[in-house]
């Protein structure tokens, strides 16, 4: 038998799924650890090992593989505790990370203050170099100078430094040289190069995606460096993979050196999960809803295949690495109701997060939030919680949202039930941003519901959408930890052509020959299966960006390339914005290919479905507009293809599912509830 596992650490809870063929998929959540996300995710596998009656090292040790995302580069961004970063550059260009693309993040704000870069301008040093756009070098590199701002980085203590040339792209050699100094100089300092990170055009988003991954590697790298160790202590002996924010997943090595390729973690579990659901049957569209504890992510999956984005911003870095296309709202089940400015009701982004927690966890939380707000309205049972390994404290949620409602001028169920509108309100417009600002109509899709507190509220969100159809798998909670189980290794390169006219044939089969050799190598001591993804970014000669082309069909050999490639990027262009200029030049800006290690896929959560229509294991006094008494079902008891009408709440130990008057669900036998959402209450 091959065992494996699944680590997903969220604000709240660090999620376990352990999978081994032929056997029941084991599901364990803990609590997240901010101070160390390691203690988590032992506590975690720990647990697992306990409902498998195994110690923690005979897990380990019948393990074969063990796949993480982390919020570690992540949490670094958004609280201000990333490396003190020093940055070498071109002598003249330093301002370039300040300076962005001459706009501003948000550009009809007159009073936004410009976002800090993450190196102050006293630790981004010039160095006399300069290389050509076309990698010829004007100006040789001087050690006198180089020397010099390596020496003011040791006297400012940095613990990264970012190594940012001009042109490097095109000619990497300076960068090298630099790169070699400054480890011989400053030993142990985390460094990384433009040319290494993005070596592709385009200033701003080079120099700002190398000094993101020099602000987190560090981080990056004490964290996963602790964990492995910890992890070979217990009795693991195989390899920690970390999931990357492109979907694939990476070795230890690989995530330290791409450090800020990890910034989507997380988040990228459940999208491989929902393309896992799609092979499985579910539907050829899905929209991912995966709220957990501090933040809901949304993703589209279109056809079975996500998308992939190079223009991604954490806390105003912009990271242009390639990465899943996901928008992240600050709305969980931790979000806290406020009154803003206007005095008006508002949830999040603010959260409670895993400590102190909502009021309801008894950890001292003293904000109203969106869990507490649940247990209030009876959605959830304050005696189930993880199972019964935690109880919910109704008397502190309802002191909570009781003061809140005071603050308001209305009751406590009015407030409880304002939150849990509120937040839904803002989740719809999180999909809205992810669909129909994206030329997507929402209503074609099933919005698949994953996460801690997601089965509250996903029905709801649907109607606000005009979407009818609904999926809850079983495994809901922890789908993300699962999707992990679903990746393969992956290395996505890219090169620049760094031309306009006609296109260079040559240069770009050798571009995609030398990728490969450098893709291949970076998997390591992988030895299976390896398939390319080929793709380029292509424009129209006096647009600004670029849009990507796939490419994998193409006959290489044919001697109309050019003329194929073109046709090809019109055609895209026109299913796109739905025009095409084919009497303009079409330009090929970057070459892509993503170099895949095929690894076991893990199977669908097993589910021990009952062979007979369960009945409803109790009632629930719940408020829907008003207090109304619905059943309870137990999720895990259901009969394949069982149908319950709302309203109604089907529970297990780590997801509820809130079925409103109209709704119907069906427990699909693959996996999942099946529900059919009232009639929609408004357009997409």
């Amino acid at each position: 038998m091959s065992t494996t596992i699944g680590i997903d650490v969220g604000g709240t809870f660090t999620d376990i799924v352990v999978s081994t063929t032929g056997a029941e998929t084991i599901i364990a959540k803990a609590a997240t650890t901010p101070a160390d996300q390691s203690d988590g995710v032992l506590n975690g596998i720990a647990l697992a090992a306990e409902r498998l009656g195994l110690t923690t090292a005979d897990l380990l040790r019948g393990t074969s593989r063990i796949v993480h995302g982390t919020t570690v580069a992540t949490n670094a961004l958004l609280e201000g505790k990333a490396a003190r970063v020093g940055m070498l550059t071109t002598e003249g260009h330093r301002d370039i990370i300040e300076m962005r693309e001459g706009l501003k993040p948000d550009r009809y704000n007159l009073r936004m203050t410009p976002p800090l870069p993450l190196v102050p301008r006293r630790l981004r040093l010039p160095v006399t170099e300069r290389v050509r756009a076309d990698g010829s070098i004007e100006i040789a590199l001087d050690p006198a100078s180089l020397e010099a701002a390596i020496d003011r980085l040791r006297d400012a203590d940095v613990q990264a430094v970012a190594i940012c040339f001009l042109h490097a792209w095109r000619n990497p050699a300076h960068e090298q040289l630099a790169a070699t100094a400054v480890r011989d100089r400053l030993p142990g300092v985390y460094v990384t190069t433009s040319s290494d990170v993005l070596p592709q055009i385009k200033e701003f988003e080079r120099f700002s995606t190398t000094v993101a991954n020099a602000a987190v590697g560090p981080v990056i790298r004490n964290y996963l460096g602790r964990l492995r160790s910890r992890l070979q202590e217990a009795g693991y002996d195989g390899e920690l993979l970390v999931i990357l924010s492109h979907g694939g997943v990476a070795s230890v090595a690989e995530a330290t050196r791409l450090a800020a390729g990890t910034a989507l973690s997380g988040p990228a579990g459940g999208v491989a999960a929902a393309v896992a659901l799609v092979r499985n049957g579910m539907a050829p569209n899905v929209i991912g809803f995966d709220m957990g504890g501090t933040s809901t992510d949304i993703a589209v999956v279109r056809d079975g295949q996500p998308t992939l984005a190079g223009d991604k911003s954490v806390a105003n870095a912009r990271i242009a690495l390639p990465s899943l296309d996901i928008v992240t709202l600050g709305a969980g089940g931790g979000s806290i109701g406020k009154l803003n400015r206007s005095g008006l009701l508002a949830v999040g982004p603010e959260s409670a997060g895993a400590v102190p927690g909502p009021a309801c966890y008894g950890q001292g939380g003293t904000a109203a939030t969106v869990t507490d707000a649940n247990l209030v309205l009876g959605y959830l049972d304050p005696a189930n919680f993880l199972g019964g390994r935690r109880s919910l404290d109704l008397e502190a949620a309802t002191a909570v949202v009781a003061a809140l409602g005071t603050e308001l001028g209305i009751g406590t169920q009015q407030a409880a039930e304002g939150i849990h509108r509120v937040v839904n309100s803002r989740m719809a417009d999180g999909v809205r941003v992810a669909t129909v600002r994206r030329g997507v109509d929402p209503r074609g899709y099933v919005l698949l519901a994953f996460g801690g507190a997601a089965g509250l509220h996903v029905t709801a969100v649907a109607a606000e959408l005009g979407i009818s159809r609904v999926a809850v798998p079983v495994a809901a909670s922890v789908l993300s930890a699962w999707g992990m189980l679903n990746t393969d290794l992956r290395v996505e390169l890219s090169r620049s052509q760094g031309q306009s006219g006609s296109i260079d044939i040559a240069g770009l089969k050798a571009a995609y020959v030398a990728m490969e050799t450098e893709g291949r190598s970076r998997l390591g001591w992988f030895d299976g299966e390896v398939t390319l993804h080929r793709s380029a970014d292509m424009r129209y000669g006096e647009q600004v960006f670029e849009i990507s082309v796939p490419l994998d069909d193409v006959d290489w050999n044919d001697s109309e390339l050019a003329t194929i490639l073109a046709e090809r990027f019109h055609a895209v262009h026109e299913r796109l914005y739905t025009y095409a200029l084919r009497d303009q030049e079409a330009v090929l800006v970057n070459v892509r290919l993503s170099v895949i290690g095929r690894l076991p896929q893990v199977e669908a959560a097993a589910v021990q479905a009952s062979a007979v229509a369960a009945t409803p294991k109790g009632q629930r006094q719940v408020y829907l507009g008003g207090l109304i008494r619905v059943p309870v079902f137990d999720f895990l008891a259901l009969a394949p293809n069982q149908c319950i009408a709302g309203p109604a709440i089907i529970e297990s130990d780590t997801t509820t599912v809130l079925l409103r008057a109209g709704d119907t669900a069906r427990f699909d036998p693959r996996g999942w509830l099946d529900v059919a959402v009232d009639a929609p209450r408004a357009p997409a």
